[in-house]
């Protein structure tokens, strides 16, 4: 939350004349920074500026001055925000009340295609979500998060007020149903828009209800393998906002419109780690799975798709067929499916043949063509960054191009929000920066709050804080970059053997391959199982999966030296490797791989480098 006080309050201090116009924009501009660690952008602060004077006067005229304004409003554990939510007390119970409002300074909406929850306006090339769905959206997020509305979430209602607005220019909104957690108000509506206001928030104080609200303890996450099975076999699990709403909704209109039309169209989401790629993916085949629609689920990683195998498809055999790998539409036939989703796109590589495949399937045809031609409406899901291996290609360009030389229609949706390490977009673009995968190389950590992030000069310090946090319950898993050779299991291996020596500290590596041993889980279910703890995970069997706690251990193949960091290819050990593998395309590869390790954590990340000068860099950097 960036500013909280009463309605008259906010219209005394910012707009009566007291303090200059513009006075809460630039508060809210300075608190905002300090949050998220950057600015916010001109239409952010022309929104401020227009929108909130507006409200704040539309409150006072109907007599609710003593209301509390929460404004933008952070919802929990994500870098999502509430323009305002509004506190205060039933005019009939006495209970705590709530509304959540999304401001609008829309003048025109327009329909996009047949689908009511989505909308098209001047200022976006994209569809966006109709603000009926985007605020009840907000409403399901925060009755499902804040413990406080826990046994009252009737307690919460949404409302969007689109106050430049007339109703004959944006009608089409109201074909989305309304309901008391999304309700539609536009500028000729005004006296209705107080009427209902003073329906739910009686002219009396607020602070009470907005300090039970502050103060209420955020639910855990839902983690997304431990709700995997009921989303795809039993009914939704996850709420889905704003952009997650819209690609969810696309691909749903996109199939709706190729089974009636004979259509074929190609949607490509992409956004960072924690934005929702997953979730979206698995409430994609959940709804299509339960309605029958052919659909399958498809990645490049054999970690996440045999994961997903056992927990979905657990004594079901048809969920577990739902998951394959994208070299297995070699020989589909073309829009034998209705949707492929193929999750993790990033790792899609030139072909799908290896030295297993028979010679009359070597066609050099490109792994991404086969993908597009096997579905009507084949969805890709990526983050550019995450690519990890050589030969791994997929792009949004390259997906762009394939759909192009076919004739189709490809539809880019970006993901800009944050849902794991807290909801911090602030440690996300933190570690973008520390790596130099963006912007101009490290910052000093600001701690905001969400997520936690800790550096430790030993690797017995690391392992033993999260030790610790293991007992109070949270799940934890130490990683490492690739600088370790493997030991080879024979049959007279008597326990894992510990590769990762770092002085007189040493642990095993995850098991290799598909088969437990010695008491640890196989490969693919080291970040899952509760036996994982106490191996090192490398990049391979963390990329797609998220614990509580993440510890990540940097080895030589990365670092500090002066004023840069410096990649040694010498120092990995990756087979994966090979003499031909260029220079840059390495450096590339191991700065994503700490991007994937640094990323994993729902909590928060304690770090240790193998380096002295690197851990002295990072102690300059992490208070």
């Amino acid at each position: 939350m960036l500013f909280r006080e009463s309605v008259a309050s906010v219209a005394a201090r910012f707009f009566g004349g007291s303090i200059a116009e513009g006075a809460l924009a630039l508060i809210l501009a300075e608190n905002f920074l300090h949050a998220r660690g950057h600015r916010p952008s001109p239409s952010e602060i022309r929104s401020w500026e227009r929108s909130l004077p507006i409200l704040a006067n539309t409150l006072l005229e109907a007599g609710l001055g003593d209301v509390e304004m929460l404004i933008e409003y952070a919802l929990p554990l994500t870098s999502k925000r509430a323009d305002v939510i509004l506190a205060g007390v039933h005019p009939v119970t006495g209970e705590p009340s709530y509304m959540v409002v999304e401001l609008k300074q829309w003048s025109k909406a327009y329909p996009h295609g047949e689908d009511p929850r989505l909308c098209l306006i001047d200022s976006r090339s994209q569809p966006v979500l109709n603000p009926i769905e985007q605020v009840r959206g907000y409403c399901d997020y925060l009755t499902s998060f804040n413990g406080a509305l826990e046994h009252t979430p009737d307690s919460v209602g949404g409302v969007a007020f689109l106050h430049n607005a007339k109703d004959s220019e944006v009608r089409w909104l109201r074909e989305a149903t309304e309901d008391a957690q999304g309700r539609l108000f536009t500028q000729n509506q005004r006296g209705a828009f107080q009427n209902y206001l003073k329906s739910r928030l009686a002219s009396a104080s607020g602070a009470e209800a907005a300090d039970a609200l502050l103060q209420g303890p955020v639910r855990p996450s839902r983690q997304l393998m431990k709700v995997a099975s009921e989303e795809v076999r039993d009914r939704e699990q996850f709420v889905l906002l704003d952009e997650q709403k819209v690609a969810y909704e696309l691909v749903m209109s996109a199939v709706r419109t190729a089974r009636r039309a004979d259509h074929k169209q190609v949607i490509v989401v992409t956004g960072g780690p924690g934005s929702g790629k997953s979730v979206i993916a698995l409430s994609l085949l959940g709804e299509l799975y339960r309605n029958g629609v052919p659909a399958l689920h498809a990645t490049g990683s054999a970690s996440f798709t045999k994961t997903m195998r056992k927990i979905a498809g657990a004594r079901k055999t048809e969920v577990k067929k739902l998951f394959q790998y994208f070299n297995s539409f070699m020989e589909a036939e073309p829009n034998d499916l209705d949707v492929l989703i193929c999750d993790e796109a990033h790792r899609i590589r030139l072909t799908s043949a290896n030295r297993y495949t028979k010679a009359r399937l070597r066609t050099g045809r490109p792994q991404v063509a086969e993908l597009i031609d096997a579905a009507r409406v084949p969805v890709f899901l990526l983050d550019q960054h995450q690519v990890v291996r050589p030969g791994e290609m997929g792009t949004v360009e390259q997906i762009e191009q394939a759909a192009k030389a076919r004739g189709l229609t490809c539809t880019v949706v970006g993901l800009d929000s944050q849902f794991r390490c807290g909801g911090s977009d602030a440690y996300l673009r933190w570690v973008t920066h520390l790596l130099g995968l963006e912007g101009d190389g490290p910052n000093p950590w600001e701690p905001d709050g969400k997520v936690r992030l800790l550096t430790v000069d030993t690797p017995q310090e690391l392992e033993a804080f999260l030790t610790t946090r293991k007992a109070e319950g949270y799940s934890a898993r130490m990683a490492a970059g690739y600088c370790w050779k493997w030991s080879k299991i024979t049959s007279t291996t008597t326990g894992l053997p510990a590769d990762v020596v770092i002085g007189d500290w040493a642990r095993p590596w995850n098991v290799p391959g598909d088969r437990s041993l010695f008491g640890a889980p196989p490969a693919p279910l080291w970040a899952t199982e509760e036996a994982g703890f106490g191996q090192v995970g490398c990049v391979y069997t963390a990329q797609g999966f998220e614990y509580d706690w993440s510890g990540v251990i940097i080895g030589p193949d990365l670092v500090w030296r002066t004023d840069r960091w410096v990649v040694d290819r010498t120092a990995s050990k990756d087979p994966i490797f090979t003499k031909a593998t260029g220079d840059a395309d390495i450096d590339r590869l191991i700065r994503n791989t700490y991007k994937v390790l640094l990323t994993r954590g729902m909590v928060g990340t304690v770090v240790y480098s193998t380096d002295p000068e690197t851990r002295e860099r990072l102690r300059s950097l992490i208070p």
